[in-house]
């Protein structure tokens, strides 16, 4: 029913010593999945804001061995809010953030701003409700919707990929 780390991570193209964010990682699942395409000459940053959410990740990749992972407190919502440098970054992922986000094109903004030329974005999202099973009808963004907002902050759709039964993910470039 959930998107699969696992399944989605091989589309991102992410090689050895890349330097990714997950922007609202969560649990960490993508983060820890990311952390192991980028090997140890590559870093994956966990951004989120609940930081108890954020310690438990931190606990986790600690105990996993997974020392290319840093959590960092942050809100993504603010440009300057990830709190990385500008033009830095290989790639920064958005996986089921962008709906909960009253702020979508400035948190699309942020993920630009720490990115490198030619870095990427990679939106992974819910499709629709089902049931409630997923977020509330009024808060789900369809892919067209993801595709206006990226194309108003200057960055260009590369291709779709397919990130399970309930959820659709897309790829842009800086």
């Amino acid at each position: 029913m959930f998107s699969d780390p696992a399944k989605n991570v091989p589309y991102f193209g992410l090689a050895e010593g890349n330097r990714v964010a997950d922007f609202g990682a969560g649990s960490g699942a993508y983060s820890l999945e990311m952390a192991k395409r980028v090997g140890s000459s590559g870093m994956v940053y966990a951004l989120e804001v609940q930081k108890e959410v954020l310690e438990r990740l931190a606990r986790e990749a600690k105990a996993q061995k997974c020392h290319n992972l840093k959590v960092i407190w942050a809100d993504v919502d603010k440009l300057g809010g990830s709190k990385l440098p500008d033009n830095s970054l290989d790639a920064v992922l958005l996986a089921n953030v962008l709906f909960q986000s009253d702020q979508k094109y400035t948190m699309i903004l942020e993920a630009k701003r720490v990115l490198h030329a030619g870095g990427l974005v990679i939106i992974i999202d819910w499709s629709g409700s089902f049931n409630q099973l997923g977020p509330v009808p009024e808060r789900v963004i369809k892919p067209e919707g993801v595709k206006e907002i990226t194309a108003q902050a200057g960055l260009k759709f590369l291709n779709d990929f397919p990130a399970g039964a309930n959820h659709y993910g897309l790829i842009f470039q800086k």
